[in-house]
């Protein structure tokens, strides 16, 4: 099959469409992959081993000084609905036409469209040219259940989750409505059900370990697994003073706020300070990942060392725990690697995720960005160097996980999904 792709966001919704894409192209398909990156355009050089066609729009929508300032206000909204409707106005929109218009072109020239679940002009392009749209979710916080809701709490999920989708179609549908009133298309009426879930198949990117599959899905909504990859080049490498640094001593701690991690100078200095306090505070072993620690007035040690990119699948299993911002890759990666999380959330998201993780017994009460301080950070890494039921755990988790396969699960789901329709 020809198979057009397409995602938008931050190297968390970018990475497991490039496993995909790469997977697909494998097994036979000729695939066409549509990047738009929020905050920088590190993908332009990519080239595909496999011969996927990469193709980069609009990236990045905005310049590094206004990502930062964005991600700086969302992360002191308390509101996930107003996070959600800034990141929509001042993220996506600005790159909306273009996107939209390389929507359209990928499915003229494309037997299957497979598109994040946020990607509404990939599915209106798809509807419009009668062409089957896969959704894929990194997260199943966005699949209603009478089960459970993304909020965690222990009733009346049906109510909630009534409401909740309510709330999403008055905040979101005014984007889709727009391009399909331009067309001459019904509006649609139900955000969740008519632009993020798909009745020709739904993937939850998701590890089996973390998602179960609820009872009241849709037959078309199927856990896949967690959409990995090998280490990509711009994810960088383990050094040399990287390898020196974890043969020196304990095993340290892991610090990153991943595609959260401002690059403004001024910025980048806060948030290394807390991470640098938070290490001293507790007196363990520490990698600090930034983008540029000497600008920021700050010198590896024998205790800490700054560094710009690790390769997650390298560093998180050397490392005795992980404090990451809870991003779904940055999640998965951890849990993989056997390590309990300490997690710093900055956007409701993030919350769902370690809401997950503390469920499963691999992390503790989650911090907010807009609240942590260096001696509250202090204080859940060293609740977590200090209980090794939490380190059993993980490993327990990490088992299962390391004999998935999402990619190929994934691949195998999608050419049943379209031979059935």
């Amino acid at each position: 099959m020809k198979i057009g792709m397409q995602t938008w966001g931050s190297h968390g919704d970018v990475r497991p469409f490039v496993a995909l894409a790469e997977g697909l192209q494998r097994a036979g398909h000729e695939v066409t992959l549509v990047l738009t990156c929020v905050d920088n355009a590190a993908y332009a050089g990519m080239v595909s081993p496999t011969g996927v066609k990469i193709r980069m729009v609009a990236s990045p929508v905005v310049d590094p000084a206004e990502s930062e300032k964005i991600g700086r206000i969302a992360y002191r909204m308390n509101n996930p609905l107003k996070q959600l409707k800034m990141l929509l106005s001042l993220c996506f929109e600005p790159a909306e036409e273009a996107m939209f218009a390389a929507a359209q072109e990928l499915a003229e020239e494309s037997d299957v469209l497979i598109g994040h679940h946020f990607m509404y002009p990939t599915r209106i392009a798809a509807e419009r040219a009668a062409k089957p749209f896969v959704s894929v979710l990194l997260s199943h916080a966005g699949v209603p259940t009478s089960y459970s809701h993304p909020l965690g709490l222990p009733f009346g999920h049906r109510f909630m989750w009534w409401l909740t989708r309510k709330l999403l179609h008055m905040a979101v549908s005014p984007y889709p409505n727009r391009l399909r009133r331009r067309l001459g298309m019904a509006p649609v009426t139900d955000v969740v059900n008519q632009i993020w879930l798909s009745d020709v198949l739904t993937l939850v990117g998701v590890s089996p370990s973390l998602c179960k599959r609820e009872p009241d899905w849709a037959p078309s909504i199927q856990v896949c697994g967690f959409l990995d990859m090998p280490n990509m080049q711009l994810e960088g490498r383990l050094t040399d003073t990287l390898e020196a640094f974890l043969n020196a001593g304990e095993a340290p701690v892991y610090m990153t706020f991943g595609s959260w991690t401002p690059r403004d100078i001024g910025l980048q200095t806060e948030t290394l300070r807390l991470f640098t306090d938070a290490a001293r505070r507790s007196g363990c072993r520490a990698i600090i990942q930034c983008h540029d620690a000497a600008a920021c007035g700050f010198q590896s040690d024998g205790q800490i060392l700054y560094v710009s990119a690790s390769p997650h699948h390298l560093i998180f299993p050397r490392c005795v725990a992980v404090v990451h911002h809870g991003g779904a890759g940055t999640t998965q990666a951890t849990t993989l690697a056997g390590r309990p999380s300490v997690i710093v959330a900055h956007i409701s998201e993030q919350e769902h995720w370690a809401l997950e993780l503390r469920k499963l017994g691999v992390a503790g009460k989650p911090l907010k960005r807009r609240s942590v301080s260096a001696r509250s950070l202090a204080a859940r890494i060293g609740a977590v160097l200090r209980e090794p039921d939490m380190t059993r755990q993980a490993q327990l988790a990490a088992r299962p996980m390391a004999q998935e396969d999402g990619v190929a699960t994934a691949v195998r789901m999608i050419g049943d999904a379209v031979k059935s329709g």
